[in-house]
């Protein structure tokens, strides 16, 4: 398979996930041996980034590595071997400030706040900033990226501690182990009040089938529960492997006897748990968190509790962390609740502190880091030309992954670039990158950006090949047109699948506007701003007026509306850019519409 750095004069080409074109230098954070001339420099209002030496011959002396919070003693023997370590724990704000400038890398957990301040003060010489954990929360990744300085994290050491904790806590909760022990304690015998149920032959739903999720499914296994599970990213044959069926989250909802959630904090699933879905639940259930504690509207669960739709919950994690002493959903007396105690083992908080300490090594040392989480360092004039185009492939990932409907695992996309551009003059790992961000991110917690997104698609089994059509022209324009395809998935909306039966999205920039353009088999033009509603109807006079005035009602401004065609009198698909969130009643309405046959609401 050719990549795009071969040559070509007509026929497309590909690129698989392994293949790497030629870009300038654009990790700045990750060489420590390189100089960055900062703003004020008279270099056209750019910056730039100059290697100077190989990452060996750049150190006269050993980098220093502050370690702000306690790491595991294997973690810091790695750390010895390379650099001068400094090991001072609960700094005042104002302290870390002051040691900073002389340090090239600080390692922290989640208690220290690595804030702007602090990167200012490190004058430039910080390089690296590693978080023992998975969780960003506590450093400013915008401030970091613009002092130069990447940001790992150890995201799998923790897995199987957090995986074991939900299964303590399912069982824990299962047979009221808590409560039991507490009423023990207090000099009481009460064997008949704890009578707890049994997990062989219940229904257990796992919501959120990654790393952590898919080890507690083995576990839930291992002891006789039948196990399902819902992620929109997670492929079945995965799934198949270890005995689980992925279903849809309504579906989960309505047969499990337990839920475990295992989903990232997104806006996509904040209080994912609410009224509305506890509704949906059967009576009786019980609950598990060892992920996020936002993924839950912690009021709406003390009226699940009291109402008797869930029976009990087991809670390693709040919305705030700590919660209030006289919280009612902590002070439930069928809630158990630990202290996110979730990663806190010997073995993971070695792990954690191996995994850390070799990702900040890596990284000193020039490095491509496999866990960093924040953007490197562009050229000025790569961004300036590509920056519609990285949003218009971002937004295209966005829409790709929205229509694929829920069960169905993204495992092949292919992207084609339409460009008169030669191919030593048109890089597209950056516009790569953003595609893949736009498809894992709103189901993940994972940041994606140029240094990790080959890494994460291939982590996650999503296969990203890449074509160049090569057409006539003048090569001013980097590109005419994106078309982002996802292949062996079906769809939420039919009209969006090609004649070949993949999603099929694709877009181009207009005056400096990212555009939709194509939906399945039809042409539309909308610009991508706000969100899209796209209908596919019957085409006859006064649709358009139908649609907008249920829109206009309810006040929602309509940005663009256009309306792609087989032939007149047929079929027709509308695309409408709406710039406020429709509300469940009118899009109720907007499908009641007898000429509309179907349509989807998508949020860019």
């Amino acid at each position: 398979m050719a990549s795009l750095a071969t040559p070509t004069l007509k026929n497309p080409s590909s690129l698989s996930l392994s293949s790497k074109p030629r870009l300038p230098s654009v990790l700045s954070a990750a060489f420590p041996n390189t100089l960055h001339f900062p703003r004020s420099l008279p270099q056209g209002g750019r910056r730039f980034l100059i290697i100077t030496a190989s990452a060996s011959s750049s150190f006269s002396n050993k980098p220093t590595v502050l370690v702000a919070e306690k790491l595991g003693e294997a973690g810091l023997e790695l750390l010895k071997e390379f650099a001068n370590v400094d090991c001072s724990y609960n700094l005042s704000p104002e302290e870390l400030c002051t040691k900073i400038s002389l340090c090239d890398a600080l390692i922290v957990r989640s208690g220290t706040k690595v804030n702007r301040e602090v990167f200012e003060s490190s004058g430039g010489r910080l390089k690296v900033v590693g978080r023992a954990g998975v969780g960003i929360d506590n450093v400013d990744l915008s401030a970091a990226t613009e002092h130069g300085c990447l940001v790992v994290n150890a995201p799998t050491a923790n897995t199987v501690a957090a995986a074991e904790h939900g299964i303590a806590l399912l069982a824990a909760m299962a047979r009221n182990v808590a409560q039991a022990d507490a009423s023990v304690k207090a000099g009481k015998w009460q064997r008949n009040k704890y009578v707890g149920v049994s997990l062989v032959g219940k229904t257990l739903a796992v919501l959120g089938f990654g790393k952590v999720g898919s080890e507690v499914a083995r576990r839930a296994k291992g002891l006789g529960m039948h196990v399902i599970a819902h992620d929109p990213y997670a492929p079945a044959d995965r799934a198949r492997a270890i005995g689980v069926e992925l279903v849809s989250f309504d579906e989960a909802l309505a047969t499990a006897d337990f839920i475990s959630l295992h989903m990232p904090l997104t806006p996509a699933t904040n209080k994912m748990l609410n009224d509305e879905t506890f509704a949906k639940m059967k009576k009786g259930v019980r609950i598990v968190n060892v992920a996020r504690g936002g993924v839950i509207d912690e009021e709406a669960l003390v009226r699940a509790l009291d109402d008797g739709i869930v029976a009990q919950a087991a809670l390693d994690v709040f919305s705030e962390e700590p919660p209030k002493p006289d919280s009612k959903l902590v002070q439930h007396e069928r809630v158990t609740v630990t202290p996110h105690l979730g990663a806190s083992t010997m073995e993971a908080q070695e792990g954690v502190a191996i995994e850390i300490a070799e990702a900040v090594v890596g990284a000193l040392k020039g490095e491509l880091a496999a866990t960093a989480v924040n953007a490197p360092m562009v050229p000025a004039e790569v961004l300036t030309e590509l920056k519609p185009y990285v949003e218009l492939a971002e937004k295209l990932g966005r829409l790709a992954v929205q229509l694929v409907a829920g069960g169905s695992g993204v495992k092949t996309v292919k992207v084609s670039y339409a460009t008169s551009r030669a191919p030593d003059d048109f890089d597209t790992r950056l516009l790569r990158a953003m595609i893949t961000k736009g498809i894992i991110e709103p189901i993940s917690s994972v940041f994606v950006n140029l240094v990790n997104a080959d890494f994460t698609a291939k982590q996650r089994g999503l296969r990203i090949t890449e074509e160049r059509v090569l057409l006539d022209g003048s090569p001013e324009s980097p590109l005419e047109s994106i078309q982002v395809q996802i292949a062996n998935v079906e769809s939420k909306f039919a009209s969006a699948m090609s004649e070949t039966g993949e999603i099929r999205v694709e877009g181009r920039v207009k005056d400096g506007i990212p555009h939709l353009t194509k939906v399945g088999s039809f042409e539309v033009d909308v610009s991508l701003e706000g969100s899209i509603i796209l209908c596919r109807q019957v085409d006859q006079p006064g649709m358009i007026g139908t649609v907008g005035n249920i829109l206009g009602e309810e006040n929602v401004n309509v940005s663009f509306m256009s309306v792609g065609r087989v032939a007149p009198r047929k079929h027709a698909v509308m695309a409408i850019g709406v710039d406020e969130q429709p509300s469940k009643e009118s899009l109720k309405r907007i499908g009641e519409v007898p000429a509309i046959e179907e349509f989807v609401f998508l949020k860019l």
